[in-house]
């Protein structure tokens, strides 16, 4: 008896010994941005609480300023089957244009009047069926929560002073039918140009204007080129952290109750950061020399806008209007 206790006690050590020994699961984390940004400091956040929940049992390696590629090119990474990123931070709509139809909606023009609104849906029950909307379309990859970087404004190379301003003007945007009709309905001429070629398209007359949040057009020196800020606020810039389906598999049923629970502490965090931050870069900004100004009314943008954002409801009216009535 004593021989087949100390056979247990003794395989138990080794197991125990095993475990110990057993390298970490290291996970790639792909941010577009600075990790001084807002949603860097939210991967940062979403990092140290996996590992301190994991007890280092889980690494997040977070891959920041795009050096894994852009929000296109992992995407399409993803899609295809690669499985160098196993977590993204994407645009809410990111999927938009991969049969997601829900997230669309997020991306429509003054949907929410302030971010207690935003974030009124963020947590919803509501909010969890556009999160997992990708998975049961089949994509290999869905989100876990949502965060946001602050309103998205328009900025420009020329004085702005109101919705008269911007016609005829060249603003940038990206390949997404909402925001070039949002441009078109403002009056102005919406322009493709990537992201990486930005700053020299406004240095050189490429395009005249562009719309970022506002810690973004700090943090990648646009004022510079561009300092005139006006904050119509048309847009929440509403992100999600998104897990690839290579990368869940990898994590045993513990693990994955410790991302679920990392990821609502980043959601959290990110909530309390984002309305702090982007105030104290707008002071910075002021005194930096750059022309803000104040859209006291939004009224006029809101029904210059009237048309796509009729187009982009178009079916979903009921699901965009339980967003309309969260608004606190």
């Amino acid at each position: 008896m004593k021989k087949l206790l100390a056979l247990v006690l003794a395989l138990v050590m080794v197991a125990a010994c095993a475990v110990a020994m057993a390298e970490p699961i290291t996970l790639t984390y792909a941010e577009v941005n600075p990790i001084d940004t807002i949603v860097g400091q939210t991967a940062t956040a979403f990092k140290t609480k996996v590992e301190e929940l994991s007890g280092g049992e889980v690494i997040i390696d977070v891959q920041a300023s795009g050096v894994l590629g852009s929000e296109a090119q992992l995407l399409d990474g993803i899609l295809m089957g690669g499985d160098t990123v196993d977590f993204v931070r994407l645009s809410a709509f990111a999927l938009s244009n991969y049969g997601v139809k829900k997230a669309t909606l997020l991306n429509v023009p003054y949907t929410f009047a302030d971010r207690d609104h935003f974030w009124a849906f963020a947590n919803s029950d509501l909010a969890k069926e556009f999160l997992e909307e990708p998975k049961n379309i089949g994509l290999p990859v869905w989100g876990l929560c949502y965060a946001e970087e602050g309103f998205r404004h328009f900025f420009t190379n020329f004085p702005v002073n109101g919705i008269a301003d911007l016609a005829g003007k060249k603003i940038r945007v990206s390949e997404d039918p909402i925001m070039v009709g949002m441009v078109k309905g403002l009056g102005a001429n919406p322009t493709v140009v990537t992201f990486t070629e930005l700053y020299s398209a406004l240095q050189t007359g490429v395009v005249d204007g562009a719309e970022q949040p506002t810690a973004n057009y700090k943090a990648n020196a646009f004022p510079e080129v561009a300092p005139h800020f006006i904050l119509d606020g048309h847009t929440l810039g509403a992100v999600q952290i998104a897990v690839t389906a290579t990368g869940w598999a990898k994590l045993n049923e513990q693990q994955q109750a410790w991302i679920m629970e990392a990821a609502q502490y980043a959601s959290d965090f990110n909530a309390a950061l984002s309305a702090e931050a982007e105030a104290k870069v707008l002071e910075e900004l002021k005194a930096d020399g750059v022309t803000v100004v104040e859209v006291t009314d939004k009224t006029p943008w809101m029904e210059a806008c009237a048309d796509i954002i009729k187009e982009s409801t178009k079916g979903l009216e009921d699901t965009y209007q339980q967003i309309l009535d969260m608004k606190p």
